[in-house]
């Protein structure tokens, strides 16, 4: 396989990937393509190679750059913007998993706090079902934010040293 055969199928691969953690296919596409790219590339660039519109990689540079997986770079004596991605996959694992957390985590947890304060009869059957409910869900989503936590603040070393102790 050429390369330019297997960035494309990277690209596309990729592209299809992203939108299994929260973001679009183009996004994800303009994501892969800055990570294969060597040095940082224009917003013209990302439009000829992935054949889309100057408005659409405008936008989908900006919410990658909002998710911090994408950074404008100055080049001294260029009037154009340049882009590029983290190239480190444990960094951009750890902030994909940060900002799902921010995202769509931390605010269910917010809810589901709120949920299990309703009013009404504590021995009727159906509020204590609710609150059981709801209670078990809070409680399983906290356990999970503390694992996804460790996990952010972990070393890569010492996460896959202690992951690989668990299978063994």
């Amino acid at each position: 396989m050429k390369l330019t055969e297997a960035k494309a199928q990277f690209i596309s691969s990729w592209g299809a990937f992203g939108t299994h953690w929260g973001i679009n296919r183009t996004m994800a596409q303009i994501h892969a393509l800055l990570l294969v790219s060597p040095d940082p590339i224009t917003q013209d660039d990302i439009m000829e190679e992935l054949n889309i519109s100057r408005g659409n990689v405008n936008m989908n540079t900006r919410e990658l750059i909002a998710w911090g997986l994408v950074e404008r770079v100055l080049i001294p004596g260029e009037r154009r913007e340049f882009f590029t991605a983290e190239k480190d996959i444990w960094k951009v694992a750890t902030q994909i998993i940060k900002e799902r957390k921010k995202r769509e985590l931390d605010p269910m947890l917010k809810l589901l706090s709120q949920l299990e304060q309703i009013d009404g009869d504590k021995k009727d059957k159906n509020t204590r079902q609710f609150i059981e409910t709801v209670s078990g869900i809070r409680k399983f989503g906290g356990e999970a934010d503390k694992m996804l936590d460790v996990m952010i603040r972990a070393d890569e070393n010492w996460f896959l040293g202690n992951l690989l102790k668990i299978f063994k």
